[in-house]
């Protein structure tokens, strides 16, 4: 018996149905049951609110958010071979539990859920940062989300709350920072999962705002940073001189020195620096 719920320890789910983890779906299972219930307390108050999981695998996530009160889960699957798992735990958690074998790039879970909506995963680490991607880029803000918990790759989770100067600073900070609080909760060892990946693991817990923290076009600012990071160790008049023939001028007048590098730049002046694009 576990020690969050009556169902049985996930190393014998794992067993009963099989469940190798493949290296193909970005799979990596984590075992322990008070950690996964930990990552669900990160999320905040789950008793009001629907929760969308991503890859939950044989449910380790998936029983710590519905043993910490979410008031219902939708968890989508790519991998037939976890379904018979999650049944069972949709079996312990009477109407609580909804599954999808679908891929998350794919599937449009919006008519599966309620308002309010949190976002609570242990991402496939293959398709992790792109989902959160179109998380933080969708066409209004705010977003169908109220928050994000998601695991990551330590080294992606430090690129979300980096700060300037950092070498870990980029595009996937300043879009995160941009419209969110960012923070990393917890961190995870390698022997916590099965395999064990060869790198720790990070969670990351994001907070949409009401409003983005300065004005500017979401579609130029991911413009300039994708232009300007892309080729972070060019002074950013030679990164960024196909965006515009003036681009020294908009520079100077967005307080960017035109030899300053992407990584020297804070949210505020890419803000600004969106704005002088505008015009």
């Amino acid at each position: 018996m576990s020690a969050i719920d009556s169902l049985p320890p996930l190393r014998q789910v794992i067993a009963d149905h099989d469940l190798r983890a493949k290296k193909s779906l970005g799979q990596n299972f984590l075992l322990d049951l008070n950690l996964t219930a930990k990552i669900a307390r990160v999320a905040g108050d789950l008793s009001n609110c629907d929760v969308l999981e991503v890859g939950p695998g044989p449910g380790g996530l998936t029983r710590g958010l519905l043993a910490e009160g979410a008031r219902k889960v939708l968890a989508l699957e790519k991998d037939a071979r976890c379904l018979p798992a999650l049944a069972e735990i949709s079996e312990a958690y009477p109407g609580r539990l909804e599954v999808i074998e679908g891929d998350a790039l794919k599937v449009d879970p919006l008519a599966h859920l309620t308002p309010p909506i949190r976002v609570a995963a242990n991402l496939p680490y293959n398709v992790g940062t792109e989902l959160l991607v179109r998380w933080l880029t969708p066409p209004e803000w705010p977003p169908f989300w109220e928050s994000l918990t998601l695991m990551f790759q330590k080294e992606v989770a430090q690129r979300i709350v980096a700060q300037p100067g950092s070498k870990a600073y980029g595009r996937l900070a300043v879009l995160a920072q941009w419209r969110c609080d960012t923070r990393i909760a917890m961190e995870l060892p390698p022997e916590a999962f099965t395999p064990p990946p060869k790198i720790r693991s990070a969670v990351v817990h994001l907070t949409a705002l009401p409003t983005p923290r300065y004005p500017a076009d979401p579609d130029v600012l991911q413009r300039i940073t994708a232009a300007a990071f892309n080729q972070r160790r060019k002074m950013l008049r030679a990164s960024l001189k196909g965006l515009a023939p003036d681009i020294e001028d908009r520079l100077i007048a967005a307080n960017i020195a035109p030899t300053d590098r992407a990584e020297q730049i804070d949210l505020e002046r890419f803000c600004a620096l969106a704005r002088e694009m505008e015009t």
